[in-house]
């Protein structure tokens, strides 16, 4: 048998190695896995949606973050795909600007992707069934259609109204409501015709130069976006309608308040901020991507440019 003789010197070599891996975990904590975060928005002709995405490519930049960005181009069926490919390429968040609040079709790609373990932040317009949804962020949309309201209530003493909307959108359906809730009951304030536009330049402008032509009679276009409200101004302008009609929009585009400023048609807009709005989009889906708790609603707040205040912003971007 023979004899076993211990010498610290042979165990030092030994020790030394354990005590460096004990202080690099000490001092240096296990890397967190990166998050994948899945963006979709309902179209990416509006410059407002690529605003909110910037922000958000910021923040998911500096934190190491992937992100892929999609464009359904106004289609459900588009927009649940994309969903699918995010449950298929096992994303951690997934940030979606719904084509449809109201889709039941979009409901059940979201359901099937909380299912799957991936986290849902909305931004901008609301899903109007929320169960499956972490966090909503958007703005007070209630509030930019009672501020229009009250502009126009304020500086005209009667109004025949020609509404612009875009009915899918979640978002839009909330300044209506306040539009028309604190219209309501007065007989001088009139919405003489309701114009479905998508949202979208290229189809408020013949649906406006349409309705021109018919020989509806109104003073006030309500345009519940800008892109709409722009679309509307050029109407006016190619019919050379000769009397006044103010042109509200919602959104305080680049566009809107380049127009503000040459002082024609265009009246006033509610400024909504696509920078806070993909900021917070960003942060809360980080949150959520660690099991943090969040709010479930998180609204941004509306204000008021006029052709009298224009120039406290900066017109060749966005708030």
């Amino acid at each position: 048998m023979k004899n076993f003789s211990f010498r610290w010197e042979d165990a030092v070599p030994a020790v030394m190695t354990v005590i460096i891996i004990w202080l690099c975990y000490l001092f240096m904590p296990p890397t967190r896995p990166v998050v994948r975060i899945g963006a979709t928005y309902m179209t990416m002709n509006n410059t407002f949606y690529t605003v909110i995405n910037d922000e958000i490519r910021k923040k998911a930049d500096d934190r190491g973050a992937v992100l892929k960005t999609l464009n359904p181009v106004l289609s459900v069926k588009n927009q649940c795909r994309q969903i699918e490919t995010f449950i298929r390429e096992d994303f951690d968040v997934i940030i979606i600007n719904p084509v449809s609040g109201t889709s039941r079709r979009l409901n059940e790609a979201l359901g099937r992707a909380k299912r799957h373990g991936i986290k849902i932040v909305v931004v901008d317009s609301q899903m109007k069934n929320s169960k499956n949804v972490d966090c909503t962020v958007v703005s007070d949309n209630y509030n930019a259609g009672v501020l229009c309201a009250r502009n126009m209530m304020k500086t005209m003493p009667e109004a025949d109204i020609l509404l612009l909307r875009h009915w899918n959108a979640m978002s839009v359906k909330e300044r209506y409501r306040g539009f028309s809730d604190t219209i309501k009951d007065r007989r001088n304030y009139r919405i003489v015709k309701r114009v479905e536009t998508l949202g979208q330049t290229e189809v408020s402008m013949p649906e406006v130069r349409k309705t021109v032509k018919d020989g509806t009679n109104f003073n006030v276009v309500m345009a519940l976006d800008d892109q709409s409200a722009v679309g509307a101004l050029a109407a006016l302008d190619s019919c050379n309608v000769r009397r006044p009609v103010r042109v509200y929009g919602i959104d305080g585009s680049t566009s809107m308040k380049k127009l503000l400023k040459a002082k024609g048609d265009a009246w006033a807009t509610v400024a909504q901020s696509p920078i806070r709005l993909g900021e917070e989009a960003a942060d809360v889906s980080f949150r959520v991507a660690r099991d943090m708790k969040v709010p479930k609603r998180i609204v941004i707040p509306v204000h008021m440019i006029t052709r009298e205040n224009v120039d406290r912003y900066n017109v060749e971007g966005w708030q």
